[in-house]
């Protein structure tokens, strides 16, 4: 029978399924790359707010409570937005002409809300609740990093599926006491993996099988 391809054929058919193998193997890295990058996941990136608060300041020099502005987060499924009102509870007496703050005046004055950009924007198919979190030993620190040390906020993780599944399939290693919950400097101790398991039971922690069920977050 005549052969109607050469032979060199077979080598480039052979090489072209290894190299159409790699192709996709590293399409699918590098799509997961861009997933996970800053770029989409808008970690690390500073969102422009109308009024340039600072948590450094407020949290960090003057030593504010999270709970003074948001006021919420023990008790509600949100943390809670300050209201102006809150603002002006110092900003009627500190820094009350500046320019800076002309839009929490304003806000004050037409009883209208300042328009935050969001920082932590779940989708809306998850759920979230703080004060559960809270309650549980959570602390501040773990999810949003440290608030304390930023002039300007941004989401510190990427709050991807696979982040919140890191802790909820093994929560002793981020449980602190509650007391420390609101404590921006607070680190784990060296026996954190033994006092974290503790906490779990003593805070009634539900397993993981139960906290990585899809029903959970997704209701």
């Amino acid at each position: 029978m005549a052969q109607v391809f050469h032979r060199s054929t077979n080598s480039i058919a052979r090489v072209s399924i290894f190299g159409a193998v790699f192709i996709v193997v590293g399409l699918g890295w590098l799509l997961d790359t861009i997933s996970r990058s800053s770029y989409v996941t808008q970690a690390r990136n500073a969102r422009v707010q109308p009024v340039a608060f600072s948590h450094k300041h407020h949290v960090g020099g003057a030593g504010f409570d999270c709970r003074y502005c948001h006021t919420s987060v023990e008790e509600s499924a949100f943390a809670g937005i300050p209201s102006t009102k809150i603002c002006m509870n110092c900003h009627s007496q500190i820094w009350a002409d500046s320019p800076m703050l002309a839009p929490v005046r304003e806000s004050l004055k037409t009883g209208r809300s300042i328009e935050w950009t969001r920082v932590h924007d779940l989708p809306g198919f998850v759920y979230f609740d703080h004060s559960i979190h809270v309650a549980k030993g959570v602390g501040c620190s773990t999810c949003h990093g440290r608030v304390d040390q930023m002039p300007l906020t941004w989401q510190e993780n990427s709050l991807q599926m696979d982040w919140c599944v890191n802790c909820h399939g093994n929560p002793a290693p981020f449980v602190r006491p509650r007391q420390e919950v609101f404590n921006m400097a607070w680190r784990p101790p060296p026996d954190q993996l033994e006092q974290g398991a503790r906490l779990v039971t003593e805070y009634k922690i539900l397993p993981p099988s139960v906290l990585t069920s899809c029903s959970t977050c997704h209701r």
